[in-house]
């Protein structure tokens, strides 16, 4: 009886995105400004994960900052990345996605500018977490703008193909934009850059799009499940960044976790007894959202981690200079935009199930590359190019059919959170796993000589394989194959 209705909700849900979505795209405007748009603003999110890491030793000596409040120059963006970004797809399905976009926009180019102005520490900081939370906004919509504008199918795959590999180029870039901004202007450039591209894509997105006013007074936000599920996500981020300075045994570690935890079974037990939750827990009767997800956040937990291992292993062993290391992952950049490119073509012939399968395959081998060639006398070409692009590759052959199937099958009214919810698992496990894969190399990193470190860098992605190679097992036992998806979506 409870599979008859999850398929029946299938049904309903597969009707009415049919219903709304063929009018989403008049209410839009033309469908290449919304493209163009949604790339945008994912860009400028994913840019400014990685873009200021380059630029951390000359923040630092400009503001007179110390080690432990500059590692939050970093921190601070992604706490209030992650913990607000259900409540911005809400927000989103609540108030119209387009209303919602443009908020997010601005209070992120507002941020932006604040802090590339700022003359003190607490000012760069308050205006980095004020950056997350316009990110937390925007980030939702930039997918929802997609899959509530292009009917699904091969267009809609092309579409999130193109908004993958913009995302992908965006945080592939952002060591080899913060070194050439670092090196040429200065620190500030790194914020300030984000100014006039914001701006144009307001002055575009207002002009031509048309507001979406289909969702506007659909309910009033779940505020008990906003504050829970923020402050849940916001603790365990927290814990998960305290790794890096005291270890997971301490308490200042494991409380937050704990108590971010026991915040999001709270708002679990809320979510199923409110009229109108943040995150509606039927969602998760569909295989495609919870399976998806799920692949999401594991292959997150790995993915993140090697950028972050790449620079360290080009800079402290290969010594490579800030700029010699960006202008060394842009082959990687390219390849993580190819197989984001190709995607739509694999899985129209393959599927989309089968096209992450090969995704996740491909980068768990070039894991494992990486963790058997690493050394202190190895070079780039040998060490860091071949499983890179490998790694990239793979990269960016999953990410588009994992972001399609997550949101393939939800309700329109439900489309902002659903998006929300595939950023959240890939925010979520990407901290998750670096906090974790850092403290696998700092347990074989005995001193800083280069062979030392070399060692640990190569553990780290030892282990990062096993992880993608546990997701391929998640992908193959909880994402039904294409013809079990369609006799479900086709049921009377």
């Amino acid at each position: 009886m409870v599979e008859r209705r999850a398929d029946a909700d299938t049904h309903e849900t597969g009707t009415e995105r049919k219903e709304d979505g063929g009018g989403a795209a008049s209410r839009s405007g033309p469908l290449w400004v919304v493209v163009l748009a949604a790339c945008a603003g994912q860009f400028l999110v994913v840019l400014d994960v990685s873009v200021v890491n380059v630029a951390l030793p000359s923040i630092r000596a400009d503001l007179r900052m110390d080690e432990a409040g500059l590692q939050w120059v970093v921190n601070t963006y992604t706490l209030t990345f992650a913990g607000f970004m259900l409540l911005g797809g809400r927000a989103g399905d609540l108030f119209g996605r387009e209303r919602v976009f443009l908020t997010g926009l601005g209070l992120f180019t507002a941020a932006s500018l604040a802090g590339g102005l700022a003359q003190e520490p607490w000012q760069l900081l308050a205006a980095r977490a004020v950056q997350g939370v316009g990110a937390a906004v925007l980030a939702p919509s930039t997918l929802t703008l997609l899959t509530t504008s292009v009917p699904e199918g091969p267009a809609r795959a092309r579409a999130i193909g193109t908004w993958t590999a913009v995302g992908a180029g965006g945080g592939a870039a952002g060591g080899f934009v913060g070194g050439v901004l670092t090196d040429a202007l200065s620190w500030r450039w790194v914020l300030l850059v984000n100014v006039p591209i914001g701006v144009l894509v307001l002055a575009a997105v207002a002009l031509r799009l048309r507001g979406d006013r289909t969702e506007e007074g659909r309910g009033s936000l779940d505020v008990p499940g906003a504050a829970l599920v923020t402050g849940g996500l916001g603790a365990v981020a927290y814990g998960i960044v305290q790794t890096e300075a005291v270890g997971w045994l301490e308490p200042a570690t494991l409380l937050p976790l704990l108590g971010g935890l026991a915040l999001l079974g709270v708002f679990v037990v809320v979510e199923a007894r409110t009229r109108a939750p943040l995150m509606p827990l039927r969602l998760f009767r569909l295989p495609t959202v919870s399976g998806a997800n799920v692949a999401m956040f594991v292959c997150g937990a790995a993915l993140v981690s090697s950028w972050y291992f790449m620079s360290l292993y080009m800079q402290n062993v290969l010594l490579f200079t800030p700029l010699q290391a960006g202008l060394g992952f842009l082959p990687h950049s390219l390849a993580v935009v190819a197989g984001s490119k190709l995607a739509p073509r694999l899985m129209h012939r393959a599927g989309a199930r089968n096209t992450a399968l090969t995704g996740v395959a491909l980068s768990s081998c070039g894991f494992l590359w990486y963790g058997l060639v690493m050394a202190a006398d190895g070079s780039y070409a040998a060490t860091v190019l071949g499983p890179g692009v490998t790694v990239m590759l793979g990269t960016g052959l999953l990410a588009t059919p994992l972001a399609s199937l997550a949101t393939t099958g939800a309700p329109y009214r439900d489309a902002g959170v659903v998006s929300a919810l595939v950023n959240t698992s890939r925010t979520m496990g990407g901290s998750l796993g670096l906090a974790a894969l850092s403290t696998v190399a700092a347990s074989r990193i005995a001193d800083d000589t280069p062979s030392a470190l070399a060692a640990g860098y190569a553990l780290a992605f030892r282990t990062g394989s096993a992880i993608l190679a546990c997701s391929l097992l998640l992908i193959l036992l909880t994402l039904p194959g294409e013809e079990r998806r369609a006799a479900r979506e086709h049921l009377p």
